[in-house]
């Protein structure tokens, strides 16, 4: 069926919502189109419990895909081909997502890299209502993956670079297995700009920030050999969208707090009025954390002053338990799980490290200035700096490095 509008051209045959609607989007794709939708057909035929619809996204193509894509529509009742006049596997996504009646929204890459016995548990995320939203992850632990070390080693370094750029907590952006409840949909996707290979990411990422729940669901992935994305220029779009969304963020032009408050999940307790929820506790865990730091710095300054001199025993007995202390606060106090973030954590945590240095140095230069080194005042007025350095460390935790880790 035509539309006269400037909506996607589609031909269409189911007649009820379905629960689910898988897109597979497409460019060029003659060769992998039929088997793939067969094959997808017949898996959610046998194995999926509730009904469904598969929506091929034809993006512009210039081969016989769009008619391959029509004649499966034809053929098979549950499957509808949508064309768009111009290309971009975000486009195709947000145009068909935004228009669909079912109740969970899909995507999957053609290639089917993927194994689709990850599907069903994909789904049920959302449909029990536990989930936001659901992503296959090739890095999650129970995964299994066959790929070249090139494509690995860029795979990590993108998560290593949205970790530290947008403190993303999700570990696979770019895997092409994704589902979302389409009152998420609704409310995220109007802003979202990407129109290309950064979509899932910047998708994924205003999820997160508006306190969505996205469950992760560990794969059996095997690289497809004849892949035809651009590394070089995928990259470097990516480093645009991730600036964008810095800009975004910073500016307010993206409406974080109004999407947190429409579609984010409720809290767990109410705070007290002024009381940060949480904080008594917090307090108590860092105060005793505090306190073995302080022992174990002075242990190591008084057993190091005497060989290599007071200001050189400050700095290596405050980076060693400045560092143990970045990770006993970030355990133990702030309860934060797992090694996602915990390199950005301990650099932000370096850089406490360099104002408490800066405080601890600054005293023993007035104490030197004013008694003889070594004396009880050079101890004592190390131990007050400290504790200073502590208070000041306490703040910046919670207030920065670990913000938006902390559960």
């Amino acid at each position: 069926m035509s539309l006269a509008t400037p909506a996607p051209e589609t031909t269409a045959t189911a007649t009820t919502a379905p629960v689910l609607d898988v897109v597979v989007p497409v460019y060029n794709e003659e060769n992998d189109l039929a088997p793939c939708v067969r094959k997808l057909h017949a898996h959610l035929t046998q194995r999926f419990p509730h009904s469904f619809r598969i929506t091929i996204a034809d993006n512009a193509s210039t081969d016989g895909t769009a008619q391959i894509a029509d004649a499966l529509a034809d053929e098979m009742s549950e499957v509808r081909s949508v064309h768009l006049a111009e290309k971009g596997r975000g486009r195709a996504l947000k145009a068909v997502w935004s228009t669909s009646d079912a109740a969970v929204l899909a995507y999957m890459d053609v290639d089917l890299s993927t194994d689709l016995a990850a599907l069903p548990p994909l789904v049920a995320a959302l449909t029990s209502g536990h989930s936001d939203i659901a992503i296959g992850s090739r890095l999650a632990r129970g995964a299994r993956v066959v790929r070249g070390p090139k494509r690995e080693f860029i795979s990590r370094c993108y998560n290593v670079l949205l970790r530290s750029t947008l403190a993303a907590r999700f570990s696979d952006a770019q895997c092409g297995f994704k589902a979302i409840r389409a009152d998420v949909a609704r409310g995220l996707l109007p802003h979202v700009e990407d129109t290309g290979w950064f979509f899932d990411t910047e998708l994924l990422v205003l999820a997160e920030r508006a306190g969505l729940r996205i469950h992760e669901v560990p794969v059996d992935w095997v690289d497809d050999p004849d892949s035809r994305v651009d590394i070089v220029s995928t990259a470097i779009a990516d480093v645009k969208g991730i600036a964008r969304l810095l800009r975004g963020f910073a500016s307010g032009v993206i409406p974080i707090a109004e999407l947190r408050v429409r579609l984010g999940r409720a809290p767990l307790e109410q705070p007290r009025p002024g009381v940060p929820a949480g904080l008594l506790t917090q307090l108590v865990r860092f105060g005793a954390v505090g306190v073995a730091s302080t022992l174990a710095y002075l242990a190591l300054f008084l057993l190091l002053r005497g060989g290599i001199g007071a200001q050189a025993a400050n700095l290596i007995a405050l980076l060693v338990t400045a560092i143990a202390n970045t990770a006993a606060n970030r355990r133990f106090t702030f309860r934060v799980r797992g090694g996602a973030g915990a390199v950005r954590h301990q650099f932000e945590g370096l850089i406490v490290f360099g104002l408490g240095l800066g405080l601890t140095s600054a005293s023993l230069v007035l104490i030197q200035q004013v008694t003889a080194p070594g004396g009880h005042a050079e101890i004592l007025a190390v131990v007050l700096a400290n504790l200073v350095a502590t208070v000041l460390r306490f703040l910046l935790f919670r207030n920065w490095v670990f913000r938006r880790s902390a559960r």
